[in-house]
């Protein structure tokens, strides 16, 4: 079986960071394991508290799985501080992981800060050079890149800027742009840039889609899928969850998506069209 790291906060609430991550390892048949960065006091009207957890014992968490367990793949959420990013970009190349997933988490669906301002600029430095994707949304796109994105063609531009700070492939996350009726996510390779179009689901359950979707990608990847393969999956599994998720009842804000796909995962691809420009 494959395996997957996933180094990232708690969610109290269960539906995003760690907790969120290993669900959709599950339901993509991987065997998922966790360093955890912070434990978050959250629900779905939003984040109550964060207990940051020290940077060299975040290193001890990932030095025991990677001793004994080993891993595929990693994927990073919510890093809360400039230390822990930095202790992950160590570890990394310690480890020579090839297949890094970089969610680049700074805000709760809430709109609760996940990531301290000048941790930016370490994210940027560290741990983006090392990253084989990264899934910034756009508002995580704006503040990586200062580029405001309100059409596909600044989605584009964001993507390509990404890039050159060293990522070897970028996925800018389109499901804010306004006025549209699709949710659009754009992959650009360095040669060329991949859009996957799925109809856009109206509902506030959209709690943790942003660590659902990137440890789909990585789940993926582990599996030896390539990233325009691993990112349509990814996408249908989480347009799946979306569209299911309105039958949990689930809280009183913005409710979790609905994980438990199981042998679905592949079913749906034909909700996602992707097209090469």
């Amino acid at each position: 079986m494959k395996k997957v790291l996933t180094i990232a906060g708690s969610d109290s609430g269960g539906g995003a960071g760690i907790q969120a991550d290993l669900k959709t390892f599950s339901a993509h048949g991987i065997f998922g394991m966790s360093a955890i960065t912070a434990l978050t006091a959250q629900n779905t009207v939003g984040v109550q508290g964060i207990f940051e957890v020290d940077p060299e014992f975040v290193a001890k968490q990932i030095d025991s799985v990677m001793t004994d367990i080993g891993a595929d793949a990693w994927k990073t959420g919510m890093l809360s501080n400039a230390e822990i990013i930095q202790v992950v970009a160590d570890r990394a190349s310690h480890y020579n992981v090839e297949l890094l997933i970089v969610d680049p988490v700074m805000v709760a669906k809430s709109g609760d800060p996940l990531l301290k301002a000048k941790a930016n600029s370490t994210l940027i430095s560290k741990l983006v050079p090392l990253a084989h994707v990264i899934t910034p949304n756009l508002h995580e796109a704006y503040v990586l890149t200062g580029i405001e994105i309100s059409n596909i063609n600044e989605v584009q531009q964001s993507a390509i800027k990404i890039f050159e700070m060293g990522a070897k492939n970028v996925v800018v996350k389109g499901g804010h742009l306004q006025d549209i009726n699709e949710s659009i996510d754009v992959l650009y390779d360095g040669k060329k840039f991949i859009e996957f179009r799925s109809p856009r689901i109206h509902t506030n359950n959209t709690h943790g889609t942003g660590c659902t979707f990137a440890s789909a990608i990585a789940a993926e990847l582990a599996k030896g899928n390539d990233i325009k393969n691993a990112v349509h999956i990814a996408k249908a599994y989480l347009t799946k969850a979306i569209q299911r998720a309105d039958n949990l009842h689930i809280g009183k804000g913005h409710g979790p998506t609905d994980h438990s796909q199981g042998n679905e995962v592949k079913a749906n691809l034909d909700m996602v069209s992707v097209r090469e420009i």
